[in-house]
Parts: C-alpha cells; sequence; structure tokens
C-alpha cells in the first residue's frame, strides 16, 4: 500500500510521526511525507530510511505574513496542490495520513478529489493546544472545523484514553484506534546509573507549560544535581539557553537528533518532565518523557492532577508531585538520597515498558489498521 503522510513540522524532529513511517515501511508498505518546511532551512527532497521526505517552503508572500495563522490555508492549498501532483504524476498513493488538525483540511480536499482513504492522527485535542496562545474566538474556529472535518475521515488514530473518548464524544460511528508514544526496549534487564554527581534530564519542548525557564533556577541552584536539558529552537529555546550559562551544573546540548535522545536519557539518573495540571492538553497528554524513562530504567518526576501522574502512580514508577518549585527540590533530594528508591522505581518502569508499554507492541495495532483497507 502506498501512503501519503502529511505533517505541518519537520519531520525528523517528530518522533512519532518517524517511527509510524518507519515501521509502516518495515511492514512493506511505502511511505511519502509531505510537510511544511516553515524555516526553509533543509533540502527540498531526501530519503530516510526509505521513507521520501518532500518539503514545502513558505513563499516570498507567505513570509511577510505577521504568523502562522494566516499561512496555515496558504500551506494547506500548497500541500493539496502537490498531493494531486504526486498521485498523477509519481507516486499514486492509497491513504492519505494528516498529522493533527493543521493539515486535516488538505486531506479531506485530497479524499474529494481522488476518492483514497484518509486516516486523522491526532497527536492532542488541537483546541486545546492553541488556546494557550489564541484568541477565542480562533479557537473556537478550531473545534468547530475539526468537528467539521472529522465527519470526512475514515480512520481516526490517536495517542491514548482521554483523547480516544473525546473523538467518540464528537463523532459517532468512526473507528478510532488507540497508538500510545511508546519507545523501541533497549534493556533485558536493570542497568543502574554509573554517574559521579546526580544527573536530571530533561530533552523535550522548553515552553512555559513544562515550567520553563523557572526550573533552570530551581534546579541550577542546587547542590551537587546535574541538570542536562536539550530542546528544538522554537517557543522558549533562546531563554532556556540564557538562562543555563548562569549555572555551572546546567548543561544545555541545543537541538540534539532524535537518535540521541534514548543514550543521553540512558546515561541521567532520573527524568523530569513537570506539566501544568491547568492546562487542558497538558492535563490528559502522556509525554513522550514518561515512555523514554520507561525504557531506560529511570525513575521520572511529574505532575500531580495530570493523566501522566496518574500513570506513573499507577506503575509506581516515578515521583508525583505539585506543579511548584519546592515540591520539585523536596522530589529531587529524595531521589537523589535514596539510590535504592530510584532503582526500584526504574525497574518499575523498565518492568511496564516489557510487559506493555512499547513501540514493538504499539506498531502492530497501526500496522492492522492498514491491514484492513
Amino acid at each position: 500500500m502506498k501512503i501519503l503522510m502529511i505533517l505541518s513540522k519537520e519531520f525528523t524532529v517528530d518522533p512519532r510521526v518517524y517511527k509510524e513511517a518507519k515501521s509502516l515501511v518495515e511492514a512493506g508498505h511505502q511511505v511519502t511525507v509531505l510537510m511544511w518546511d516553515r524555516i526553509g532551512e533543509n533540502e527540498k527532497e531526501s530519503v530516510i530510511e526509505k521513507i521520501k521526505v518532500i518539503r514545502l517552503q513558505n513563499t516570498g508572500f507567505m513570509n511577510i505574513l505577521p504568523n502562522d495563522l494566516f499561512r496555515n490555508p496558504l500551506w494547506w492549498r500548497m500541500a493539496y496542490e502537490k498531493g494531486v501532483h504526486l498521485h498523477k504524476n509519481v507516486f499514486v498513493f492509497d491513504v492519505v495520513h494528516c498529522h493533527d488538525l493543521d493539515t486535516l483540511f488538505a486531506g479531506v480536499l485530497l479524499k474529494q478529489k481522488l476518492g483514497v482513504k484518509l486516516v486523522y492522527d491526532a497527536h492532542e485535542i488541537f483546541g486545546y493546544m492553541i488556546s494557550r496562545d489564541m484568541p477565542q474566538c480562533i479557537v473556537k474556529f478550531a473545534f468547530l472545523m475539526e468537528k467539521v472535518l472529522v465527519k470526512k475521515v475514515d480512520n481516526i488514530v490517536t495517542v491514548n484514553e482521554p483523547l480516544e473518548k473525546y473523538f467518540k464524544s464528537i463523532v459517532r460511528k468512526k473507528p478510532i484506534t488507540v497508538v500510545m508514544n511508546c519507545k523501541d526496549l533497549i534493556l533485558n534487564e536493570y542497568d543502574p546509573p554509573r554517574n559521579d554527581v546526580f544527573t536530571l534530564c530533561y530533552i523535550g519542548i522548553l515552553h512555559k507549560n513544562r515550567m520553563f525557564p523557572e526550573i533552570v533556577d530551581t534546579i541550577g541552584m542546587m547542590n551537587e544535581i546535574k541538570f542536562i536539558i536539550a530542546g528544538q529552537k522554537e517557543n522558549l529555546y533562546e531563554s532556556v539557553k540564557f538562562r543555563s550559562k548562569k549555572y555551572s551544573n546546567v548543561h544545555f546540548l541545543n537541538t540534539i537528533p532524535i537518535a540521541r535522545v534514548i543514550p543521553t536519557t540512558l546515561e541521567s539518573d532520573a527524568i523530569i518532565c513537570m506539566i501544568n495540571p491547568s492546562d487542558l492538553n497538558d492535563k490528559i497528554a502522556l509525554p513522550n518523557k514518561l515512555f523514554e524513562a520507561m525504557v531506560c530504567g529511570k525513575p521520572i518526576i511529574c505532575t500531580k492532577g495530570t493523566y501522566a501522574g496518574d500513570l506513573t502512580e499507577k506503575l509506581n514508577c516515578g515521583l508525583v508531585v505539585d506543579y511548584n518549585p519546592d515540591a520539585i527540590k523536596e522530589a529531587v533530594l529524595k531521589l537523589k538520597n535514596n539510590p535504592k528508591l530510584c532503582e526500584i522505581l526504574g525497574k518499575n518502569g523498565l518492568m511496564a515498558a516489557k510487559r506493555e508499554y512499547n513501540w514493538e507492541a504499539k506498531k502492530l495495532i497501526l500496522i492492522k489498521l492498514y491491514s484492513n483497507f
């Protein structure tokens, strides 16, 4: 089967899209990823592990528009026109697989024009996500647009049970498949850390709802603690980079390739991922950090009152604390001063990963979905 994935960000920095595309290729399908290269720093076409990647870059007119809210309709049109061109001349695809709401309009147009199947892969509830920064009128429009467009899809794929419940509430009689963002197993047994200094790690989104940049000060002022940070060049990247320079125990790695995320995590003693429980999107999310910690056998520190916190408590694979600096400090010291507790929590996470929360198990769900087309 030939699959066209549409993505509104760089393919190489989105682990979910990369793993899904790679797994489908390994299962015998052909995958081309059509993505929006907003910055225009990468080559327009490339092949990554047998996955063809085509990057659509902003036109001159798009660059003079004030923000992506105004650029989105032009991106949808570009993606649609390129998709039609590919289908007629290069890559006669059977399925359009749209990642998140900011690609779905183009996918619906392609389905209507070409008669192909349409999969909507919802990484999050888009309206909740943009409610952080957008006016309420835009947020309401996003919810309305999703309710209309989702009726046109053949299958919905999403990341966890709360999102599955949400989509069941807005559309009837559409198959919904949950494919969690789990990671590949790398350990057969628990591997204890060997650091001279207790090392915390965070690799991911550098956003205010992850307590950045304030968390740099919180941990930077703690003695005998090393804090490793890496993230993409967006959101608070520059602020976190600047703040990190104030502390000798904070090591800012800039942006690292996907291939380095797990090895860097494995070299740490614990993972930290504080997400804002008052943020509707974060409250129901399962961050990649949780699954990375599990496969590496590392305890995680995360937030009370979130779905991620609930799962952490259920699996007893980390510490769940209030969303404030004092609670973070207390949790860090608790792990630092109790290596046995770190081992117990790390082993619990690894056992859960081996039992259920691993990509080998989750990719089979995705592959089965495609085998039914």
